[in-house]
């Protein structure tokens, strides 16, 4: 199952996607964590002190390792250099699944241990002084879009990603890979502005969304979440004292996590579980390849020099059948 946590700056996404995926660990789900915010967090909300986290290799830097691997024999990609963001999978593509070893985790990925168990996870990398001024944010999480395109999972298999902020997500069509999209809202006019954007832009794509709310204290908190989201509100999180020591370094056993909070996560991963029944993997093909002929048409043919078009496969469809081992 593939996840998102979105929602505007502060609202807390980072640190419920990091519970989320305490939660799934504990339960004994394999999980891929993905930071893909443009602040980078989610290493050191899942616990990592502030040299590991800074350590974690950036997906973007083995861009080119992450393209001649997806390519594999696949007739339709003359050369790994012609592979943009959004290359679509064909026959003889390799793909990516959550529980094999392969050099793509071996360079980008790194084991996190917690209580019970351990996650993979992987880090676009962060904005750093050298990009400032040349370049956009969005081309450092090509290399997530790119690896989700060609990674096949199944029921009870995570991938979780940590979202940019705001309607940032939109700036590709990642936004359209996921099988739930959690939108992390604050009781506030601002917290759900960003709902109400999100909500509009994925209409349009069948992207599933609910609304989990945060920081709510009061009745009149929930109350507002509830005129605001509909049917769309999931859950609420209030406030947590295990997550502001966590915040503090100061770590405590997940298990001691409040009842209620952890009763928000068995919400969350029922619904996350509901999705799966859900799933139409042609719709999903659909979009990858309606996404890449926008972007070949709009810069990705000028950059490449190539009829990117071309490397549409009409007769693949991805599907969890294709997940197949091929030889490395």
């Amino acid at each position: 199952m593939k996840i998102a946590f979105v929602g505007k700056g502060g609202s807390g996404k980072t640190t419920l996607s990091s519970l989320f995926i305490r939660h799934l660990a504990a339960a004994r789900v394999p999980v891929v964590a993905v930071d893909a915010d443009i602040n980078q967090h989610l290493g050191a909300a899942l616990g990592l002190d502030e040299q590991a986290a800074a350590a974690l290799p950036a997906m973007g830097a083995h861009l080119p390792l992450i393209k001649d691997y997806l390519r594999g024999s696949n007739p339709r990609l003359r050369s790994a250099e012609t592979m943009i963001k959004t290359t679509p999978p064909g026959e003889g593509s390799r793909l990516l699944r959550v529980r094999e070893d392969n050099p793509v985790y071996d360079a980008c990925a790194r084991t996190v241990p917690l209580d019970d168990g351990s996650v993979r996870l992987m880090a676009t990398g962060p904005f750093t002084e050298s990009d400032l001024g040349v370049a956009c944010y969005h081309s450092k999480v090509g290399a997530v879009e790119l690896c989700l395109n060609h990674l096949v999972d199944g029921r009870e298999e995570y991938v979780v990603v940590d979202m940019t902020a705001g309607s940032d997500s939109f700036a590709s069509g990642m936004f359209t890979r996921f099988d739930m999209t959690f939108l992390v809202a604050e009781p506030t006019r601002k917290g759900v502005a960003v709902y109400r954007q999100y909500k509009e832009y994925a209409r349009d794509f069948g992207v599933p969304l609910k609304v989990v709310g945060n920081k709510v204290q009061s009745p009149d908190d929930l109350a507002f979440l509830r005129s605001e989201a509909g049917d769309d509100l999931l859950v609420t999180v209030g406030h947590s004292d295990w997550v502001r020591a966590m915040e503090k370094g100061r770590q405590a056993p997940f298990a001691q996590l409040e009842e209620a909070n952890r009763g928000a996560l068995e919400v969350l991963h029922g619904a996350a579980d509901a999705s799966y029944e859900r799933r139409d993997w042609e719709r999903y093909t659909r979009q990858m390849v309606h996404f890449h002929l926008k972007n070949a048409e709009s810069w990705g043919n000028a950059k490449t020099g190539a009829d990117l078009a071309a490397q549409v496969d009409p007769a693949f469809v991805l599907l969890e059948e294709a997940a197949t081992p091929q030889p490395a």
